[in-house]
C-alpha cells in the first residue's frame, strides 16, 4: 500500500537575471579568450557558439522580468499555474468544458476509426 503523497514545498526565490547576466558575461568571457587566442581556420565555428551564448543570455535577461510579472498576476487572479494531478483544469468562464479522457483509455489518441464490435 502507498503511503499519502507529502505537499510539494514552496518554490525557492531565486535571482533569475543574475543568473542570465552570469551565464552572459561567461560566454563573452569565452568568446574575448577565443578572439585573443586564436583558432585554426576548421575551429571559427566555437566563436558563433559564444555568440548565440551571448544572444541567448539577453533574451533571457529581457524576457525573466516579463515572466515573473505574469505569474504573478496569474496568482493574484487566483488561477494555478499547474494543474494537481487528478484534478480537472479550471475553465475560464464563458467556455464549454473539455472532455477528458479516461486514464489508460487510449480510444480518445487514436488517429484511424476502428469498427465497433457487435
Amino acid at each position: 500500500m502507498r503511503s499519502p503523497r507529502r505537499p510539494d514545498p514552496p518554490p525557492l526565490q531565486t535571482n533569475d537575471r543574475l543568473i542570465a547576466a552570469a551565464g552572459t558575461a561567461a560566454w563573452a568571457v569565452a568568446l574575448a579568450v577565443l578572439l585573443v587566442v586564436g583558432l585554426p581556420e576548421d575551429a571559427r565555428w566555437w566563436l558563433w557558439v559564444c555568440v548565440c551564448g551571448i544572444v541567448i543570455g539577453l533574451f533571457g535577461y529581457w524576457y525573466l522580468p516579463r515572466l515573473h510579472r505574469a505569474r504573478a498576476a496569474q496568482t493574484r487572479r487566483g488561477a494555478p499555474l499547474t494543474t494537481p494531478a487528478g484534478q480537472p483544469p479550471v475553465t475560464p468562464v464563458g467556455e464549454p468544458p473539455v472532455a477528458r479522457p479516461e486514464p489508460g483509455d487510449l480510444r480518445e489518441h487514436s488517429t484511424t476509426a476502428t469498427p465497433e464490435d457487435p
